[in-house]
């Protein structure tokens, strides 16, 4: 007969995973940027974490979108600035991970397909710098768009690029079509018509067909390679990844516990592709790593946890979860 001490740790090893406790935290997060939505809101808060700029019912801003909005209106960005170093000091990536929406919605595309693709290691080590070009060429864009406005001439500029002059990522981006061009769009067909819907979308109807045809990409993709967008295309990503070496929060490796000798369950459970067994045990803080902690379920020791200043508060919540 099994005994209670039994039945509770087995129900705390099946249920209450780092895992779930990260997909309640990112539900919740999830509902609390659309919180408008139950009266609550809007917050002054800019997050670096990939939502929308079209979507009239959040209550939480998008960092990387709001800086591009503001060199459009020619004022100095420093509030999405200053989010993503306050975020990127304290807590690395680990918004990509916890908190930012489409985050979430990766995660989910990968529970649909099990099986997932293998990406070579040389493939993904190029395939990881494609996220700095898409930031490069954005801020390209926007930085140029923003000096000729400032000089008085870029009337011609902002001209030819149309919709892509306010905030040129966001035009097409993935979170953009799944969170604001979709929901808006359901809210014309329910409140103008069939007419009104179509009307609207044959008005804009090369930019929609791209949309969506960026969006299911996206979307096939991170089905078939876990986290893809993170990896190897988001620009939050790209500027979290390079000051992410830099923050406070990292992960430990105990080699005690550590059979790292036959062992791979780590590296193998990353979604991101970190190399955590060639990384140093007492902190590494990797470009990639989004603090998911899937490596530390997947580690049947329990070699790996986070090392932040407030350590003792993370030991009790592993403890709980493990």
């Amino acid at each position: 007969m099994t005994s209670p001490e039994e039945t509770a740790s087995r129900f705390r090893n099946v249920v209450w995973r780092i895992q779930t406790a990260r997909r309640i935290v990112q539900f919740l997060s999830l509902l609390l940027f659309i919180a408008v939505v139950f009266g609550l809101g809007p917050f002054p808060i800019v997050l670096p974490v990939m939502f929308t700029l079209g979507l009239q019912q959040q209550a939480l801003g998008d960092a990387f979108a709001m800086l591009q909005v503001m060199l459009y209106d020619l004022v100095f960005p420093w509030i999405p600035l200053a989010s993503f170093f306050l975020v990127a000091a304290f807590l690395g990536r680990s918004l990509c991970g916890w908190v930012c929406p489409f985050g979430l919605v990766q995660d989910l595309m990968g529970i649909v397909k099990r099986k997932h693709m293998d990406v070579s290691p040389r493939t993904h080590n190029w395939m990881i710098y494609i996220k700095y070009l898409v930031l490069l060429v954005v801020l390209l864009v926007s930085g140029s768009l923003a000096a000729t406005l400032a000089s008085g001439s870029g009337e011609s500029l902002r001209s030819a690029l149309g919709v892509f002059a306010a905030a040129p990522f966001n035009a097409l981006s993935p979170a953009d079509t799944l969170f604001a061009v979709i929901p808006n769009g359901i809210f014309n067909l329910v409140n103008g018509g069939v007419d009104s819907f179509l009307s609207g979308a044959l008005a804009v109807r090369p930019l929609l067909w791209a949309r969506f045809v960026i969006l299911g990409a996206v979307l096939v993709f991170a089905a078939y390679v876990p986290r893809s967008w993170c990896k190897y295309f988001c620009p939050h990503g790209a500027i979290l990844a390079f000051l992410n070496r830099f923050s406070f929060l990292g992960l430990t490796r105990d080699p005690l516990k550590c059979t790292k000798a036959g062992c791979n369950d780590c590296v193998a459970a990353c979604p991101m592709n970190v190399p955590i067994l060639e990384l140093p045990w007492e902190k590494f803080t990797h470009p990639e790593c989004i603090y998911c902690l899937k490596c530390a379920d997947a580690c049947t020791t329990k070699a790996i946890k986070p090392k932040i200043p407030f350590q003792l508060i993370f030991d009790k919540f592993l403890f709980f979860f493990s």
